[in-house]
């Protein structure tokens, strides 16, 4: 049996208004600062976390994940294809300010009414992300993953038939790939081995069957023993995986749709979880993004290796 673990949970973005889909954390060091996307709101949201600053920026369209470049550009997945994201700079007079997009790739979708969800860079840079029909009562299994080469090249599927694509991980060394899909009917966390340098999984296998857990799949991380952090949608709880596939901790949460969880502070040891609003039966917690102390520390988060 895992072992139920208590934590300090604090809520940072205590004072501002609750995110209607919150996902995609990133902790950039060198700002001290966590970044995270309101997939319906079209937002990217800042915290400078120990001073409690925010800046938020709207997009065009709907943004579901992203990962910085080299140049501090961001790489990411929205509604129509993977962008170039460029922040402008605030001044203390600015309210949300508008952001700049270059539309870098785009596939074809089979279907209308997709978009990108859960994606990050592999440990070489590569930016990977999934696709989804955006109305999930459907189930329709349209959704694939793709790859962003370092030359800007979008692949073509590398995983097809997922429902909700999510849980994008890899192991320290890189060399396991995570995924899940976090659609009710499928509840499934898969586990391959990965080519480094080619940048190919291979000998799919399921990691973990969340039916025999608890909850829905969502946003991982790795932390630096190798053990995979996983949201449980509708349980409201963070699961910890070794990599063996046993599950040995479980969190509890204040926010019953935790969506993505990253690894960041000063010393990686802190653990962010951003959450969904339900449309009925919302709490005051629902929705806000969350820091906790797990007692194990992250990695870095990579880097897009293309120049933007």
């Amino acid at each position: 049996m895992p072992v139920v673990s208590q934590a300090s949970i604090e809520r940072i973005d205590v004072g501002y208004a609750p995110a209607t889909v919150g996902e995609s954390p990133v902790w950039r060091a060198q700002e001290d600062a966590l970044y995270w996307v309101d997939i319906p709101a079209q937002r990217i949201v800042r915290q400078h976390v120990s001073l409690g600053v925010r800046t938020e920026w709207t997009l065009p369209e709907k943004v579901a994940c992203m990962a910085f470049s080299r140049n501090g550009t961001l790489v990411a997945g929205m509604e129509t294809g993977v962008f170039a994201v460029t922040l402008g700079e605030p001044t203390p007079a600015d309210g949300v300010l508008p952001a700049s997009v270059r539309k870098l790739a785009a596939p074809a979708f089979p279907v209308p009414g997709m978009r990108f969800n859960d994606g990050r860079c592999d440990r070489q840079g590569r930016f990977w992300s999934g696709t989804m029909v955006q109305d999930m009562a459907a189930a329709n299994p349209a959704g694939a993953l793709f790859c962003l080469d370092a030359q800007g090249r979008l692949s073509a599927p590398v995983v097809d038939q997922l429902i909700v694509q999510n849980g994008l991980a890899w192991s320290p060394d890189g060399t396991t790939m995570y995924l899940s899909d976090s659609h009710p009917q499928r509840r499934l966390i898969w586990a391959f081995d990965y080519d480094t340098e080619t940048g190919t999984p291979s000998r799919r296998r399921v990691f973990a069957d969340l039916h025999d857990y608890v909850g829905r799949p969502d946003g991982a991380a790795v932390d630096a023993d190798g053990c995979y952090w996983i949201c449980a949608n509708d349980a409201g709880a963070v699961l910890r995986f070794t990599p063996q596939g046993e599950l040995d901790r479980r969190i509890d949460l204040p926010a019953v749709k935790p969506a993505m969880c990253a690894f960041g502070g000063r010393d990686l040891d802190t653990l962010f979880i951003t959450s969904i609003r339900p449309a009925v039966g919302a709490t005051e917690h629902d929705g806000h993004v969350f820091a906790l102390r797990p007692g194990v520390r992250g990695l870095a988060e990579p880097e897009y290796a293309g120049v933007l």
